[in-house]
């Protein structure tokens, strides 16, 4: 049967790309509200388009955006596999980098180009794609349940009390998501662990207005001054994060992950080359190689500052406000609500009493990681081998998915994460990618992949 399938994949790649390129042209943008409207036609056509290849779809309603899930027939005795994807994408800004428009799909240089390509959209239809193949040759051989959600790239803040209140629903045995990457053409890669984060807004305010620095420079606290000096202070010359007790829980990385990871072909000129960098200006903890920073070593960054004027020309004021975001990486096994306490107790303590300091807007996510050795992740080995031909390596991921904790902690199960896209796709950038090649290898592996989770001691 599968190899029906595989074949049928193959002769249907042109009505893939169409079927995509539809997907991709709604401009479903979760975080700006003037597109409201385009994720709810999203989540209509997305909804219509799993019933069209058999599958009962309904798009339900939460506290943020649309939620779809659609569920094939359940059989007695079949293991039941939670699929998770998302449908919103990220802002297009800025517009003019772009080299065509970021919702009018087009093909080049053997991928398709538009926002939401390779981050859900095109890794979203690839296992839709399977499933549709899978639905005409008899049906797939696992319960399915579908839960794709229209919030993820705002943080999925209505996702846990929607699978808090359809927990019957959703309940199954595995779930799977494809919202990671490969490690390079070439090469797939399966996840197994994820960085967590914890996010801070940080305000100091000085003098109840701005203020003239001629003439009251050098007799009141200039914020921006103060706050400068704070965040100078948030690293060693190690590179290590100087926050009191950060590291205390951290997981360390085993000598054979470290072993594992050397062998990866890792060139770090070229990896610095493509961020416009040299590899003398890479940084980061002593005694990593990148890919541990990456991947295995917390990390605390500094996203955007902002404090005083900053239009054209010279505008000489002692700024009464001055904040800061910044967001940490976390690391297995260290908790996100204890970082966030640290980190808040450390600033508080080094801030001169001169100053007000506030925290707000402090969100976060647990670190993941799943056992390398378990039955569900060489399922998935074995199905890139028929979906690539190639045999996957084991990574982990620096970034963080919100809904995997969310997933492990409400519903108990773990989360096998297969991704089908590359570091190059520019994710979250203007003109964003997903090669062709990788939908169809990502399609191929998915079909087999549902076969593979279908065998009896697929999740011991």
């Amino acid at each position: 049967m599968l190899d029906n399938i595989l074949q049928a994949i193959d002769h249907g790649q042109k009505e893939s790309i169409e079927g995509l390129k539809q997907f991709l042209r709604i401009p479903s943008v979760s975080t700006d509200g003037r597109y409201a409207a385009d994720i709810q036609r999203c989540a209509d056509w997305l909804a219509g388009t799993i019933r069209e290849i058999g599958l009962d779809a309904r798009v339900y309603s939460s506290a943020g955006h649309p939620v779809v899930v659609a569920r094939n027939d359940h059989q007695p005795g079949r293991p039941t596999v939670l699929f998770y994807g998302h449908y919103d994408v990220q802002p297009p800004d800025p517009l003019d980098q772009w080299v065509t428009p970021p919702f009018e799909p087009a093909i080049r240089d053997g991928a398709i180009y538009a926002r939401g390509a390779a981050d859900d959209k095109g890794q979203v239809w690839a296992h839709l794609q399977a499933i549709r193949h899978w639905q005409a040759n008899g049906g797939l051989p696992v319960n399915l349940v579908m839960l794709i959600e229209g919030e993820e790239e705002i943080g999925s803040a209505s996702l846990p009390a929607f699978i808090e209140s359809h927990r019957d629903l959703l309940r199954a045995d595995l779930a799977l998501a494809s919202d990671t990457n490969q490690y390079a053409r070439g090469l797939p890669a399966i996840s197994y662990g994820l960085r967590g984060i914890v996010f801070l807004e940080i305000t100091l305010t000085g003098p109840s207005h701005d203020l003239h620095s001629g003439i009251y420079g050098g007799s009141v606290p200039n914020v921006a001054n103060v706050l400068a000096e704070l965040l100078a202070t948030l690293h060693d010359k190690d590179g290590r994060v100087n926050i009191d007790g950060f590291y205390d829980d951290v997981l360390p990385l085993t000598d054979a992950e470290r072993q594992m990871w050397r062998k990866l072909p890792f060139d770090e000129a070229r990896f610095a080359a493509g961020l416009g960098l040299t590899p003398a200006q890479l940084v980061g903890e002593a005694g990593y190689s990148t890919l541990e920073r990456q991947w295995a070593r917390p990390t605390c960054d500094i996203n955007g500052l902002t404090s005083g004027y900053q239009g054209p020309g010279a505008k000489t004021i002692i700024p009464a406000t001055a904040s800061v975001k910044i967001s940490m990486r976390l690391v297995p096994n260290q908790d996100p609500a204890t970082i966030s306490r640290k980190v808040e107790q450390t600033l508080r303590r080094r801030c001169p009493a001169t100053v007000k300091l506030e925290i707000n807007g402090n969100t976060w996510s647990p670190p993941i990681l799943v056992p390398r050795d378990g039955a569900p992740i060489r399922a998935a080995v074995e199905a890139y081998k028929i979906g690539f031909n190639a045999t996957p390596t084991l990574i982990r991921c620096g970034g963080t998915l919100h809904v995997v904790p969310q997933i492990k902690s409400l519903l108990g199960i773990d989360t096998l994460l297969v991704g089908f896209g590359l570091p190059d796709d520019r994710v979250h950038s203007p003109n964003e990618k997903f090669d062709l090649d990788a939908l169809h290898g990502g399609t191929r592996t998915a079909a087999a992949l549902y076969q593979n989770l279908a065998q009896p001691d697929s999740f011991k």
